[in-house]
């Protein structure tokens, strides 16, 4: 197969081990990249092998090489330069969460269906075979009929000034970890969509708006539910995802990031067992499925429908507990 040609707006920390550790070790190019400050993209540039530097986000958007564009901006940045990469011709990968709210994701989905355009939302976890698994083992029976699923997601609190403090730049820990949770719900919940019976949450000290915990109980088809619980002012990193049936459950230890704990846990009347799924990380598992889209044309494992559905459920989830939707950056 060719090789990806990736453009990369920004240069955010998590681009080491999203992008262009996965890009290295797959031969895929990367070709340019950009960042506010043309100091801290040469640095990356320099640390990562990136081609050249441009001196602006545009700039690498109309780049002639680049057919793939990486966004990991700040969330309220995601839909307008989504958009413009569209419209540019580009494929995208675009950070979680797709978007500032569901009518951004709306407007970006619009924007696919106008140009024919290829995007997915980096929910590298679902890529990764301990969700793959996890899922295989709901659908199987071996759990029973599904009753409830828990997901747990906390983090130690960013400084203060990080941006996913800001409510202009869409942040907020649901939309930071909690997003996660809800994917990993609707993956899991099959035949329809989660409904969010309710929601509570705190709001960080000097941010109004944004959240700094939220907990949220929904019904899912079929009459089961589901819990999260999600924190950003945490004293340890918790990414768990269990799910619950009427003979028996299925955990995942650290369901976002596999590669540091692959651990599958099932546990029913017939014995405990633990399967080990890998510890490839999960963001090689994705840009290997971005290339074969971009590339070969085989089908995205999530397409723009997802992005839209999973925001929606973001906004429910923070009318709920009494949080504004994050406001829009798309004009």
């Amino acid at each position: 197969m060719s090789k990806l040609k990736i453009g990369v707006l920004g240069a955010a920390r998590i681009s080491e081990k999203s992008l262009a550790g996965p890009a290295n070790r797959g031969g895929h190019r990367l070709v340019v990249v950009a960042a506010r400050d043309r100091g801290r993209a040469q640095a990356f540039a320099d640390r990562h092998g990136v081609e050249r530097v441009a001196d602006s986000y545009a700039d690498v958007i109309a780049d002639p090489e680049v057919d793939l564009v990486y966004n990991p901006l700040a969330n309220g940045l995601h839909a307008p330069w989504n958009i413009k990469a569209l419209r540019a011709g580009k494929a995208v990968l675009s950070e979680k969460p797709f978007a500032a709210n569901a009518d951004e994701a709306r407007r970006v989905a619009d924007v696919v269906r106008e140009t024919g355009g290829t995007i997915m939302e980096a929910f590298h976890y679902a890529t990764h075979p301990v969700m793959l698994r996890l899922q295989e083992i709901v659908a199987s029976g071996e759990i029973g009929a599904l009753r409830h699923i828990e997901s747990t997601m906390i983090i130690p609190a960013p400084a203060d000034d990080d941006p996913r403090w800001s409510l202009k730049l869409a942040g907020g820990a649901l939309m930071d970890l909690g997003c996660y949770s809800l994917h990993a719900i609707r993956t899991l919940s099959h035949g329809g969509e989660p409904v969010v019976r309710s929601a509570r949450g705190v709001e960080r000290p000097g941010h109004p708006g944004v959240d700094e915990w939220i907990q949220a109980e929904l019904e899912l088809p079929g009459g089961a539910t589901a819990s999260v619980f999600t924190s950003m002012a945490g004293p340890d990193v918790v990414m768990t995802l269990t799910a619950i049936g009427s003979t028996g459950r299925v955990d995942a230890m650290n369901f976002v990031l596999p590669h540091e704990d692959d651990r599958v846990r099932v546990v029913t009347a017939d014995g405990d067992r633990t399967e080990s799924m890998g510890t490839r990380s999960s963001y090689d598992y994705q840009l290997d499925a971005v290339a074969a889209a971009v590339l070969g044309g085989a089908a995205l494992p999530l397409d723009v429908d997802d992005a839209v559905a999973t925001m929606e459920l973001v906004d429910a989830t923070y009318l709920a507990a009494g949080f504004p939707v994050r406001p829009s950056s798309v004009d």
